[in-house]
């Protein structure tokens, strides 16, 4: 079965799970610095509602052309992609991360419904700053335009 590539543009991405669930716990003090330091490092922390994170990103043509969606898992959080395959419009992958405050090892795999949507789900154990962690979570992606405008492209 032939696959198909995903459209450049714009994507929204929302992920839900049991951690994001947690964070209208985390008093607005904590939330304010960890976007201080987001921001230092150039990142913007993802609104996070309801249990779900949701941020746009921004897909080049290279990218779209790829067979295994890498870019949505690979240079976040130190992590790399291992054994990726692809199947009709189906993939999977694993997952390796590891830096200064969190090392794990975890499992990926989405579906591209049509070139304009996608969903997965990842299952990850690790450790933060020397606690055992597993989440789960499920992401949606839909393609919302063709211009990149104001988003910084993924490295």
């Amino acid at each position: 079965m032939a696959h198909q590539h995903i459209r450049p543009g714009l994507w929204e991405v929302t992920t839900r799970s049991d951690l994001l669930a947690l964070v209208p716990h985390i008093p607005s003090e904590h939330m304010q610095q960890l976007g201080d330091l987001a921001r230092r490092y150039g990142l913007k922390l993802p609104k996070i509602e309801n249990g779900a994170a949701t941020s746009k990103i921004c897909i080049t043509a290279e990218m779209a052309k790829q067979e295994i969606p890498s870019y949505f898992y690979e240079n976040r959080s130190g992590c790399t992609v291992q054994n990726a395959t692809r199947k009709g419009n189906g993939y999977q992958l694993d997952l390796v991360c590891s830096n200064q405050h969190f090392q794990g090892t975890g499992f990926a795999q989405g579906t591209f419904t049509n070139p304009e949507n996608f969903s997965g789900n990842t299952e990850f154990d690790s450790t933060v700053s020397g606690t055992p962690v597993h989440a789960a979570a499920q992401t949606d992606a839909r393609w919302i335009g063709e211009r990149c405008t104001a988003v910084i492209p993924m490295p």
